[in-house]
């Protein structure tokens, strides 16, 4: 889903999102890949617009040899300031790696982009948790009124 163009969309609100284990355009620890735990990073999201009924998160690597590889997906999650280290309370559907829930960066080679991206929906979402990025972007459709992104690096040693 290519985000809606700000100036045309100027109802969409920016939300603010960061995490504790990496800076913006820096590397994600180990931990929360193939080569450790492979748990989710912790990640904080601030400036809800008030009539946010729900949370949707989308994970992917744009730099995947085969087109983007999609690393999370999750929707319904609450409205909070905090998604814990490998806690989601919303619905998690299908990645990639064909698995429910998070997957960490394994990149073959180089060095890989992943994009943590959270939107502010104005509705619950009504989807089965067999449903991947495309089915979410889909349900997703009229309902984002915020959104945010943090990109984190990683590259396999």
């Amino acid at each position: 889903m290519k985000f809606p163009n700000r100036a045309k969309a100027p109802d969409i609100a920016t939300l603010e999102l960061s995490s504790a284990a990496f800076i913006p355009g820096g590397s994600i620890p180990a931990k929360h890949t193939c080569d450790g735990k492979n748990s989710s990073p912790p990640l904080a999201v601030k400036s809800f617009p008030p009539a946010t009924k729900c949370l949707a998160l989308i994970t992917d690597d744009p730099d995947a040899p085969g087109g983007t590889w999609v690393h999370w997906v999750a929707w319904n999650i609450p409205v909070t300031h905090h998604l814990k280290e490998n806690e989601c309370h919303g619905i998690e559907g299908m990645n990639d790696f064909r698995q429910s829930g998070y997957g960490g960066p394994c990149p073959p080679s180089g060095t890989h982009h992943y994009h943590f991206k959270v939107y502010a929906l104005d509705d619950l979402l009504d989807i089965p948790t067999s449903a991947g990025k495309p089915e979410l972007e889909k349900a997703m459709n009229g309902h984002i009124i915020g959104f945010g992104e943090i990109i984190g690096l990683y590259k396999r040693s």
